[in-house]
């Protein structure tokens, strides 16, 4: 099983580019383009970004299970 994210499909309309979404969640660059193409597992301080990012969403809202 492995923690998969909406964030992305979040974003769109919300924030101009991944840039400005990666400063908003106050992490890298680097990081929010690793995660999304996969090569990174989504972390703690990822999941605490997001929560900031999107206040008004649960937990459930942005992140799911995935079996694969």
């Amino acid at each position: 099983m492995k923690l998969k994210t909406r964030v992305f499909e979040l974003c769109d309309g919300r924030y101009r580019n991944l840039s400005e979404l990666a400063q908003t969640m106050e992490i890298s660059k680097d990081l929010i383009y690793s995660v999304r193409r996969g090569d990174r597992n989504i972390n703690g301080r990822f999941i605490i970004g997001a929560m900031k990012a999107f206040p008004g969403y649960k937990l459930d809202d942005l992140f799911y299970i995935s079996e694969d």
